[in-house]
């Protein structure tokens, strides 16, 4: 207790003891910056037919100016209040158009002329896509038409973005519903001029309210306000013409959806009170069925403030949920209702039960069925074929049940009861096609349906398609990907009676390209795209997927990276870089499962490590760091030791190669990963240095749960507190790099956990440099800071571990 207070006290009267350096933004080494540089190929759309195909392009990065757009954060969202979208949109810049088996690319024409594209959406047909376009004081909309390769604006810039897509077609093709801001929309309050009124107030009345760290909450009146303004639109009618009929009046909407057969639209909107601990999806709202002409038919939901919720990760709250259209009939609404009052620890047969509700909706509903584990979704057929998905996160188990929605007292069969994380024996996903609605449900042959899946096994990586009888569970192979040096993921099904499905091909040195596939036809490959690897000097890189065991005999595996002019038989000594990121099991066998390809395009991603071999390190890429916690025993009661039995086996098994000088390994992860590597140089002496990006460091400032820990701080405060680097800051005597996002966004990893780590680790005396990157999140985005954050890992790594001072480290890497 006397170390906890210590440290307490330590973090505050650091804060004097920050040495600042001020630094312009500065860039990397000439080869990783020309690989930064490098064109992004562009994202492919393909219709349900195969028969067209659309191009969106963008620029890899952002820039700092763009970052540096007014925003607010408010209610869980960041709002650029000028032009009522979300500040950290991701925009396109232009699209173009082929035909899937021609080589002819079509410009658009009619794009605006600086495009910032944004919310792309296919019609019911397919023949057109719907997108915003942001100017710099609003969002317009705009109409793609496919087959002429023509743009059209529907809208000026009036469009209200700011809670998501604000556009949805209507089921005839004919026009959009559009989200738009009123036209009496009050002025908003700049809260940092406006003067308070009184004190803000928050009320505990004996509720436990056991809720994550959430970032961006409302924490006053002004900010309720502000979030009101914001998130007020009305909704109209557009047709294809740009012309626009009242179709709501003015509320706070969340979502719109329209019926399969397109005659009833369901709309939810937020109320008050708002809450300062919770986002606003659980805030007070309702949902309400209408007609075309805006009538109101039905309330279908009205569900409370939700800040008060049982314990643990499968919660949920009490009354109608995850309700939405049934995709095989005109216009059912399908929801979900808790059998256990939403508390995962009562102990109950059925966890949930999912009821059907028929136009005019009223009343109750028909049940259908009732899940043993928590509800995710249904999978709809026809009249007599469905399939019902749940899971229960505590056991990583998850079923699927088929089952005849036209009988309500018929039992479901359970057809796969298994742990999702055992991927050695997924069954893969079921394909889907477009039924009369234009809405996707089970493709089906008869009583047969089809699967695809990954197709990981011991020996590799086969994705495949099987044939399934859902009434005798028998499966016939239709596909297996035979490839040995490539890889072949399976995307969708064009027409499985013909056998033509949509694949994607890459390999270590292709860039990944769309092809057609007849599974039917032996090698019968058409391709659709024809994108050149931009990455042309990471071609000699050597690559491969290696396995080793840990001390307790799992296995493990990690992607090796050699430097493309290293020679394998001199076996010279180089520095190495491991990136990794723990992640959590609730058995053996499946944390020891290899889910790595070797045959994977070598992508150098902004947050990657493998730029570092143009400069002579060998890396050691997504190595396995799982935490296993079996039966009673929870993952995290043994955390440490795992991840220092994880790193040692890693850094033997590259030893053993001969590739490394083990005295010369750095660490480096983002995020948990960030937190895992401040874990490793606080307990082993098996790294000279660390790179840590946006990670948390005090688990006491996430009292309620954090990453996969469900329990609280109270429930364990020995996890809490041996979990933290935070608490053992003193122990820390290896040279440790924090790179954080001055915006961060994400719960728990919040800025503050690096800022006062850092001071911790200055106070007492740790070698160690924090930078915190201007308007960056959790995932850094603008290019100045990229190229910086690049610059600064390569000078850390340079000093502190290619050109480290001659001195041992523990080889075995004994806990300190």
């Amino acid at each position: 207790m006397k170390k906890i207070l210590y440290l307490v006290l330590l973090m505050f009267i650091s804060l004097n003891l920050t040495a600042q350096e001020n630094l312009d933004y500065q860039k990397p080494p000439k080869e990783i910056l020309e690989l930064v540089d490098a064109p992004l190929a562009p994202s492919v759309l393909i219709d349900k037919k195969g028969e067209n195909v659309v191009l969106i392009y963008r620029d890899p990065y952002k820039s700092i100016s763009e970052l540096s757009e007014e925003e607010l954060r408010l209610g869980g969202l960041r709002i650029n209040p000028k032009t009522n979208i979300g500040s950290r949109t991701r925009y396109y810049n232009d699209i173009k158009t082929k035909k899937a088996l021609k080589d002819d690319i079509k410009e658009v024409e009619g794009l605006p002329e600086t495009p910032r594209l944004a919310n792309f959406n296919w019609s019911p047909d397919q023949k057109m896509i719907a997108f915003s376009h942001t100017t710099s004081t609003g969002v317009e909309i705009w109409v793609l038409n496919i087959n002429e390769s023509k743009a059209t604006r529907l809208m000026e810039g009036i469009a209200n973005a700011n809670m998501g897509n604000p556009i949805v077609w209507k089921k005839d093709n004919s026009g959009l519903l559009v989200n738009v801001l009123p036209e009496d929309r009050k002025e908003l309050i700049n809260t940092g001029e406006a003067i308070p009124s009184g004190p803000v107030i928050s009320v505990s009345d004996g509720e436990k309210a056991q809720n994550r760290t959430y970032q961006d909450l409302l924490s006053n009146p002004n900010d309720e306000f502000n979030f009101e303004q914001l998130a007020l639109s009305k909704i109209v009618s557009l047709d294809l013409k740009g012309n626009s009929t009242d179709f709501l009046p003015t509320a706070m909407y969340s979502s719109i959806s329209v019926s399969p057969n397109g005659k009833y639209v369901m709309v939810s909107t937020i109320k008050s009170p708002f809450s300062y601990i919770v986002p606003y999806y659980r805030f007070p709202n309702e949902t309400n069925i209408y007609d075309l002409e805006g009538n109101l038919i039905s309330q279908v939901n009205d569900v409370p403030l939700q800040e008060v919720l049982p314990k643990g990760f499968m919660s949920v709250r009490t009354g109608r949920r995850s309700m939405n259209w049934r995709n095989d009939k005109a216009a059912t609404l399908i929801y979900a209702k808790a059998l256990d009052e939403g508390d995962p620890e009562k102990e109950v047969d059925f966890r949930d039960e999912v009821y059907q509700l028929e136009a005019p909706f009223k009343g109750e509903g028909e049940p259908l069925l009732k899940t043993i584990n928590r509800y995710r979704y249904i999978q709809w057929g026809n009249d007599n074929m469905a399939i019902a998905h749940d899971y229960w996160w505590n056991t990583r188990n998850m079923k699927a049940y088929t089952f005849n929605p036209s009988i309500s007292d018929q039992e479901p069969k359970v057809l796969f009861d298994r742990n999702y994380q055992d991927s050695y024996n997924d069954p893969g996903s079921f394909v889907t096609t477009k039924n009369d609605f234009n809405e996707y449900v089970l493709e089906l042959d008869g009583d047969k349906a089809f699967l695809m899946g990954d197709g990981y096994t011991p020996e590799g990586q086969f994705p495949f398609i099987d044939e399934i009888d859902l009434k005798t569970q028998k499966k016939n192979r239709l596909y297996r990907s035979e490839y040995t040096d490539k890889l072949e993921n399976l995307y969708s099904s064009i027409d499985m009676k013909k056998g033509t499905v949509l694949v994607r091909i890459e390999s270590q040195t292709d860039y990944p390209n769309y092809y057609f596939r007849n599974i039917r036809k032996k090698n019968d490959l058409k391709q659709i795209t024809s994108f050149e690897n931009p990455f042309k000097s990471m071609q000699n890189v050597h690559k491969e997927v290696i396995s080793y065991e840990r001390e307790d005999g799992l296995s493990l595996d990690g992607t090796l990276y050699l430097p493309a002019d290293y020679d394998k038989s001199k076996k010279e000594k180089k520095p190495m870089i491991l990136w990794a990121y723990p992640r959590e099991y609730k058995d053996k066998s499946s944390a020891g499962q290899n889910t790595s390809n070797p045959n994977e395009f070598i992508y150098p991603y902004y947050g990657s490590p493998i730029y570092w071999v143009t400069q002579g390190y060998v890396v050691l890429d997504g190595a396995a760091f799982p935490i296993v916690g079996e039966g009673e025993e929870e993952p995290n009661d043994t955390f440490r030791k795992q991840l220092v039995d994880n790193a040692k086996a890693a850094i033997d098994a590259v030893d053993e190669m001969g590739y490394i000088d083990r005295n010369r390994v750095a660490v480096g992860g983002h995020s948990y990963g960030a937190f895992m590597v401040a874990n490793l140089l606080s307990h082993s002496d098996l790294f000279a240095a660390g790179i840590a990006r946006s990670g948390a460091y005090n688990r006491t400032l996430t009292p309620f749960g954090f990453q996969s820990e469900e329990r609280s701080y109270w429930d364990s405060p020995e996890t809490y507190y041996n979990m933290s680097p935070f608490m053992h800051a003193d122990k820390m005597d290896t040279p440790l790099l924090l790179i954080h996002g001055q915006a961060d966004n994400n719960s728990g990893t919040y800025p503050l956990q690096s800022e006062r780590y850092f001071n911790a680790l200055k106070g007492l005396g740790a070698t160690a440099r924090l930078v915190m990157l201007p308007k960056e999140s959790h995932g850094y985005s603008a290019k100045e800071s990229i190229l910086h954050m690049l610059w600064e890992q390569h000078e850390w790594l340079e000093k502190y571990v290619k050109n480290k001072p001659e001195e041992s480290n523990s080889e075995e890497g004994e806990s300190k």
